[in-house]
C-alpha cells in the first residue's frame, strides 16, 4: 500500500519550486509597483507643497516672483532630494495675480518606469484698499483693509 500513495506523488516532485519561480517575481514586481505609487505619491505632496510656498511668497504686498521662486526652491531642496528629481519651479506676478507651477520627475523604482508630477496654484496678489466709507460719515480715520484672495 506504501508504493501506491508513492506513486501518485512521485509525478509532483518539484510542483512547489515551480510555483514559487513563478508567484516570486509577481511577488515582488507587486511590491516595487506599491512602493512606486507611495514615491510619485510623496512626490506629488512636495511638488504642491513648494508651489503653495511659492505662490504665499509672491502674492504678498511687496513680495516678488524672485521671491516666490527662492522660497520655493528653498522649500524643494529640503524635500524633495528623495523622491522628485529635475525639479522646476516657474512663478509668474502681475499687478493683481500670482501663481506657481512645479515640474519634476519622480525617481524610479520599477526599470522603466518614467513618472512626471506637476503642480500649479494661483491667487490674487494682496494689496492694500483704504476704507473711505466710514470716513466721511463718522470723521475717524479709517485704517483701511488688505485685499487678497485665498489659496
Amino acid at each position: 500500500m506504501a508504493w501506491r500513495a508513492r506513486r501518485v506523488h512521485s509525478g509532483e516532485h518539484g510542483a512547489v519550486a515551480a510555483e514559487l519561480v513563478i508567484a516570486t517575481p509577481l511577488l515582488l514586481l507587486a511590491l516595487l509597483a506599491i512602493i512606486q505609487f507611495a514615491l510619485w505619491s510623496h512626490a506629488t505632496h512636495v511638488a504642491q507643497a513648494a508651489a503653495a510656498e511659492a505662490l504665499a511668497a509672491a502674492r504678498v504686498q511687496n513680495g516678488t516672483a524672485a521671491a516666490g521662486n527662492a522660497a520655493g526652491r528653498q522649500l524643494l531642496d529640503q524635500l524633495a532630494q528623495g523622491p522628485l528629481r529635475s525639479s522646476q519651479i516657474d512663478v509668474e506676478r502681475t499687478a493683481t495675480s500670482a501663481s506657481a507651477s512645479v515640474r519634476g520627475e519622480v525617481v524610479a523604482v520599477l526599470p522603466g518606469v518614467h513618472l512626471h508630477v506637476h503642480a500649479e496654484t494661483a491667487g490674487e496678489v494682496e494689496r492694500f484698499v483704504p476704507d473711505v466709507s466710514g470716513f466721511a460719515n463718522s470723521g475717524a480715520v479709517s485704517g483701511g483693509n488688505l485685499s487678497g484672495g485665498g489659496r
